[in-house]
């Protein structure tokens, strides 16, 4: 008798929720992470970032600060609020370097701040790492 493997979602590659509202930046740091294996959705502004989190269960979200309508700092709160985004890392990639910023995106809740321009092999790295640390913490509870 054969047995089902499990479902998987509709795609098994690691989800990243890009938020960054340079249109260049958006769209050369999502090809760049599709072409590195990723599964990357992109949003401009964060009006709709709720109702994206709900349907594109993200892996994991980068997230810049300086947003049009609700800033990085109200986003952190957001995921605060909800218990299973909590879980979610966050890597803050802003053009923000004061140590203020910084400091008080980790205390909302972000996992990384990495300082625009950025090192794409610094990124890829700091991503896979907090997948797995995400997945390890998944896999103990």
């Amino acid at each position: 008798m054969a047995i089902a493997a499990p479902q998987l979602h509709a795609s098994s590659r690691t989800r990243i929720l890009l938020v960054e509202d340079n249109d260049i930046s958006r769209q050369l740091l999502g090809d760049y992470l599709n072409d590195c294996g990723y599964d990357v959705l992109s949003l401009a502004e964060a009006r709709s970032f709720a109702s994206v989190l709900t349907q594109f269960k993200p892996d994991l979200i980068l997230l810049d600060i300086k947003l049009p309508y609700i800033d990085g700092y109200a986003l952190l709160q957001q995921l605060q609020q909800v218990p299973e985004w909590r879980r979610i890392p966050v890597i803050v990639v802003s053009a923000y370097a004061f140590r203020a910023d910084q400091q008080r995106a980790l205390k909302l809740g972000a996992r990384r701040y990495l300082v625009k321009p950025i090192k794409l092999s610094e990124l890829t790295q700091a991503i896979s790492e907090e997948i797995t640390c995400s997945l390890f913490s998944t896999l103990e509870t």
